[in-house]
């Protein structure tokens, strides 16, 4: 808007960059890269690698790496609103007043066009003695300065094992407590349990079907309840990541009459209009997408149609995420139990790492890949990649899923050898029906 020659108000509560810049992404992937480094210090013998003496990790410079990390990139933000003409940053909590007014301090600023895009925040159900105990956050746990020695993750989907196995291998124990049958709940069944095993192999004790979940204070340590038939799980840290809700709840939405759902989400149709009009919601807050990159993809659909003419809109992407174990899974498109669920007739290949190469030469064969076809017109459903570089080589499957090609596409493509994604254009050749 600023580029297109408007007058920008730009206005945040805490910390410019949002979750992203100084709560997730760019932190969390700056210690998974320690803890990575530390895990391949360990194994250094595999690779015939002398290190002397045992492989230690210094929190407080991991913490300092990550902060430096972090913060430059807030104060690159920060620089370039600075830069801008017309742009002006208010720092305060802004909350509507009318539909076109909104309240930030003393401040009354006036728009013909609002653009929310607030975020969320870690969700904290009301568990029993739950606010008894001085848990963590994903927030939180950014500004933790000492290594827990025994890590409680209550949670077990992205976010948390990412927090699990980033701890273990900076030497905590590690105890995983999830309420659920399995790991990675929306995943299919087969890379729930290879992900469990990764994070076993490794040491972290987890436990699936958890009962009825309650914390209490233990001496200096915390207890968790989870199993009549088991006894407690009892850390020095206890890490909640149960799911996030939307920062919707103190904007005064009410007063500009915006919808929201029974979740608190803002409720919008396929570009991004809110039931106001000159309002439009985007990222986290408008539950279509929890990821930065389908916040990014929310500015591009409502910049597209606001500015270009172009009639962008939601339903247009492809969903798509990593989770960054290690190794990380890449995933776009539908799993298994979806393509079942849509009574299509579809065709599924699947290779495990044990016979990709690149994986054997890296000494890092946990994992698989699978990918799943239209039977009836060949059109590429999705796709899984669970292994070294599945965050990276998901989006050759991904970008052939945009330009709408079929699978004989893949199986045609010459990929450069030695290297994961090589072995994508295989599994294409190898498509069996699925079950």
């Amino acid at each position: 808007l600023n580029a297109a020659g408007m007058s920008v108000a730009l206005i945040e509560r805490k910390l410019i960059g949002g979750t992203c810049v100084n709560t997730g992404c760019i932190p969390t992937k700056t210690m998974v890269a320690s803890a990575y480094a530390a895990h391949l210090a360990r194994r250094a013998a595999d690779y015939g690698v002398t290190v002397s003496g045992p492989v230690g990790v210094d929190y407080k410079a991991i913490k300092a790496r990550k902060d430096k990390v972090s913060g430059a990139s807030r104060t690159g933000l920060e620089t370039w609103i600075a830069g801008m003409e017309k742009c002006t940053l208010y720092r305060g909590h802004a909350r509507f007043e009318s539909a076109n007014t909104v309240r930030v301090g003393d401040e009354l600023l006036t728009a013909p066009k609002i653009f929310l895009n607030t975020g969320g925040r870690a969700s904290v159900p009301d568990l029993p003695g739950v606010h008894d105990i001085p848990y963590l956050t994903n927030s939180s746990m950014m500004d933790l300065d000492v290594l827990p020695s025994h890590l409680i993750v209550v949670g077990g989907s992205y976010i948390s094992l990412e927090f699990a196995q980033m701890f273990r291998r900076f030497g905590s124990e590690v105890t995983v407590i999830e309420k659920a049958p399995r790991l990675t709940g929306r995943e299919d069944e087969d890379t729930s349990a290879a992900i469990q095993s990764i994070l076993e192999n490794e040491g972290i004790i987890v436990h699936v079907g958890a009962g009825d979940i309650a914390f209490a204070r233990k001496g200096n340590e915390i207890a968790v309840t989870f199993s009549a038939d088991k006894p407690p799980a009892v850390g020095s840290h206890v890490l909640l990541a149960l799911g996030r809700v939307p920062n919707t709840d103190d904007l005064g939405l009410d007063k500009a009459g915006v919808e929201v759902d029974q979740r608190g989400f803002i409720v919008v149709d396929d570009q991004l209009r809110t039931s106001v009009p000159g309002i439009w919601a985007m990222g986290d807050c408008n539950g279509k997408g929890a990821f930065t990159h389908t916040s990014y993809n929310d500015f591009e659909i409502v910049a597209a149609n606001l500015l270009d003419n172009d009639p962008r809109k939601v339903t247009d992407r492809i969903e798509a995420y990593a989770l960054y174990i290690d190794p990380p899974l890449g995933r776009c498109g539908m799993t298994e139990a979806a393509v079942k669920k849509s009574g299509r007739r579809a065709l599924v290949g699947q290779r495990p790492m044990t016979r990709v190469g690149r994986a054997v030469e890296k000494g890092e064969t946990q994992g698989f890949m699978k990918i799943l076809a239209d039977a009836d017109t060949g059109e590429i459903l999705g796709c899984a990649v669970l292994g070294p570089g599945g965050d990276e080589a998901i989006h050759c499957v991904l970008d052939l899923m945009y330009a709408k090609a079929p699978i004989s596409t893949l199986a045609r493509a010459m990929h450069i050898h030695p290297n994961v994604s090589e072995l994508l254009p295989t599994i294409a050749q190898e498509l069996k029906p699925l079950d």
